[in-house]
């Protein structure tokens, strides 16, 4: 019997019959809606090809992510340390089991070689795993126990920040989307992540991985459509406590100035990032809070 190989072809329809194609959508509090303002814009691959219609979210989207975002927060960062690294795990897990589907959308997108496609695949795969296996580990790591003059425990520990707005680099569809990703919702807070505009699909296919792989709704929302559009409301929304610029480019000077009313936390972008580079956990850190606590000592 011949090996089928998995693909994002769709197969040819049987005669008298259409073909059923897919149809990318946003991901919002563990559903998939379409946008409120039902537009959409045309994503290409790397020679001109039309691949699909991507879902243009909108102002109204950005609000409706940012209110799942927050109803979510409290239970996600209630967990154990040990179930969310269970629960990334289990990403992996799936994400593994779609490789191939994955790599089809990465060649699409970027151009080269489909050796390369499975190379950046097989890195994203680890790096769900690697931040998996920092849920539990993070607070024995960044928290200590300080010493102090007087009869006094005095301990500082790390908790998430709350909600984060990631803005996803825009020339790595994958390995880089699951880098600003993960770190977020390892320590405990929630995600309201916009797209690479250029090359969104293997966004949207994440989203499928994140809603069967026991994540719950709300922890990670992801938005396909244009920064310029949605980054100010979502720097300015006062119910959102961080932001990762790493994908805004030019206007991020401008969205710290407008995150500063609020006092938002920043993750400014880093100049030619290498997404293949060991992360460490300079992008855990940014998006914690610091608890000091001070404890008489029996005496």
């Amino acid at each position: 019997m011949p090996r089928l190989r998995k693909t994002t072809e769709r197969a040819p329809a049987a005669p008298g019959r259409l073909a059923v194609r897919k149809t990318y959508k946003l991901y919002v509090n563990g559903a998939f809606p379409r946008s409120e303002s039902g537009r959409s814009y045309p994503v290409t691959s790397a020679d001109g090809r039309h691949l699909a219609n991507a879902a243009l979210a909108s102002r109204k989207d950005a609000r409706d992510a940012v209110v799942a975002a927050r109803k979510a927060f409290g239970g996600w960062s209630g967990r154990t340390a040990y179930n969310r690294g269970q629960i990334l795990y289990r990403v992996a897990e799936m994400l593994e089991g779609r490789a191939a589907q994955f790599a089809d959308e990465l060649l699409a997108a970027e151009g080269g070689t489909r050796a390369k496609a499975e190379e950046l695949v097989a890195a994203a795969i680890d790096r769900w795993v690697y931040y998996a296996g920092w849920t539990d580990k993070i607070v024995q790591v960044v928290g200590n126990a300080n010493p102090v003059s007087g009869p006094y425990f005095n301990q500082s520990t790390p908790e998430p920040t709350g909600v984060v707005a990631v803005f996803a680099p825009q020339d790595a569809p994958l390995l880089g989307l699951v880098s600003v990703i993960a770190p977020v919702i390892a320590a405990g807070s929630t995600a309201v992540v916009v797209t690479s505009e250029r090359a969104p699909l293997p966004a949207v296919t994440l989203a499928e991985v994140l809603a069967t792989s026991d994540l719950p709704g709300g922890v990670v929302n992801i938005l396909t459509g244009r920064v310029p559009e949605l980054a100010p409301h979502l720097a300015a929304h006062a119910d959102v406590n961080a932001l990762d610029l790493t994908g805004t480019g030019d206007l991020a000077r401008e969205l710290e100035e407008t995150a500063a009313a609020t006092l938002k936390r920043v993750l400014r972008p880093r100049e030619d990032e290498d997404w293949t580079a060991d992360p460490g956990l300079s992008r855990i850190t940014p998006f914690l809070e610091t608890k000091t606590v001070w404890h008489p000592v029996g005496v």
